[in-house]
C-alpha cells in the first residue's frame, strides 16, 4: 500500500510585481490520476488532488449511492499506480452482487461530474426526499459557515488554485473540512471524512466554494443534508432539483450577502422588503 504525496508541489516561477520581475518558486496543488475500484474493477478515473483518498474513495461509494453506509465497504486499500494512484475498495457480498449488476463505466475530469453515464434517466435520478429534516438556521449560521470555511481552506492559502466543502453544524462551529482541485472531488472526501467521523448530514449544513450544479445537488441530498450553501450561484436545473427533493439550497453566500433559492424556511430571515 502506498501512502499519497503531498497535495502540494513547488514550481519555479517570475514574479512580476509593478514592472519588476523576481525569480522563485510558488507553491501549487499536485493534480493526479485517481482510480475508483469496487471489487477489482474501476468505476471512475478522477483528475484529483492526492490527499485523503480513502475519505474521497468513501465519499464517492456513498454519494454515488453504491453503498448506503460506509459499512458496505470491507477495505479500502490505496495502490500506487503509474503517474496516480488506485483506491480498491472491497464491498461486503450482497453489495457488491447489486453493484455489479447494475454497473457503468464513467471518466470525470474535475470540471464535469457526470462523464460517461449511459442514460438521460441515469444522469437525473431520483433522489430522497429531504422535507423531514428538522434543520433550523439563522442568517447568522450562513454568514459564519461560509467565514469559517475559508479560514480553513490551508491548501487554498497556499496554491491559490483549489476548491474546499466543508460540514457546517449551528452553534457548534465547522466540524469537517475537504480541498480538491475538483469541487466534485472536495464534496466527496467531505462525505467520506464526515462517514468516518460519524458525524450526521442532517445535524448541519454542507458549504461549498463552487457552482452549484445538479450532480453537486445530488451528492448533497445522498448525503443527507437539509442545507447547501454555496459562493457561486446554481443552475436552473439545479433549483428545480433541489426544490423537488426538500433540500434548502443558498448560493451566491458572500460577505454578509446570500440569496435563498429553496426551501427558504429553514432559514430565519428577519426583516424582509417588499421589492424583488
Amino acid at each position: 500500500m502506498a501512502d499519497a504525496p503531498s497535495g502540494t508541489a513547488r514550481a519555479s516561477r517570475i514574479a512580476v510585481r509593478a514592472g519588476v520581475a523576481t525569480p522563485g518558486s510558488r507553491a501549487l496543488p499536485e493534480e493526479v490520476p485517481v482510480a475508483l475500484s469496487f471489487g477489482g474493477t474501476t468505476q471512475a478515473v478522477m483528475m484529483a488532488t492526492p490527499a485523503d483518498l480513502h475519505d474521497f474513495g468513501v465519499g464517492f461509494a456513498l454519494s454515488e449511492a453504491i453503498v448506503r453506509s460506509a459499512d458496505d465497504i470491507v477495505s479500502v486499500e490505496i495502490v500506487e499506480a503509474d503517474q496516480g494512484f488506485d483506491v480498491q475498495m472491497q464491498l461486503n457480498d450482497d453489495v457488491q452482487s447489486t453493484f455489479s449488476a447494475r454497473r457503468r463505466k464513467m471518466a470525470g475530469p474535475v470540471g464535469c461530474g457526470l462523464c460517461g453515464i449511459e442514460s438521460i434517466e441515469e444522469a437525473l435520478r431520483a433522489l430522497p426526499g429531504r422535507q423531514d429534516v428538522t434543520l433550523a438556521v439563522s442568517t447568522d449560521d450562513v454568514r459564519e459557515a461560509v467565514r469559517t470555511l475559508s479560514m480553513h481552506q490551508k491548501l487554498r492559502a497556499e496554491t491559490g488554485a483549489v476548491h474546499a466543502a466543508g460540514f457546517y453544524r449551528p452553534g457548534e462551529g465547522m466540524a469537517c473540512v475537504r480541498e480538491d482541485v475538483g469541487r466534485h472531488n472536495a464534496l466527496d472526501k467531505l462525505i467520506g471524512a464526515m462517514a468516518h467521523a460519524g458525524l450526521k448530514p442532517a445535524d448541519g449544513a454542507i458549504v461549498i466554494t463552487s457552482r452549484v450544479s445538479v450532480d453537486m445537488v445530488q451528492k448533497a441530498v445522498i448525503a443527507g443534508t437539509g442545507l447547501l450553501i454555496a459562493v457561486s450561484a446554481p443552475t436552473a436545473l439545479a433549483v428545480r432539483t433541489a426544490e423537488a427533493a426538500g433540500l434548502t439550497l443558498v448560493g451566491i453566500a458572500r460577505g454578509a450577502d446570500f440569496e435563498i433559492f429553496t426551501r427558504p424556511d429553514r432559514i430565519a430571515q428577519g426583516r424582509t422588503s417588499d421589492v424583488a
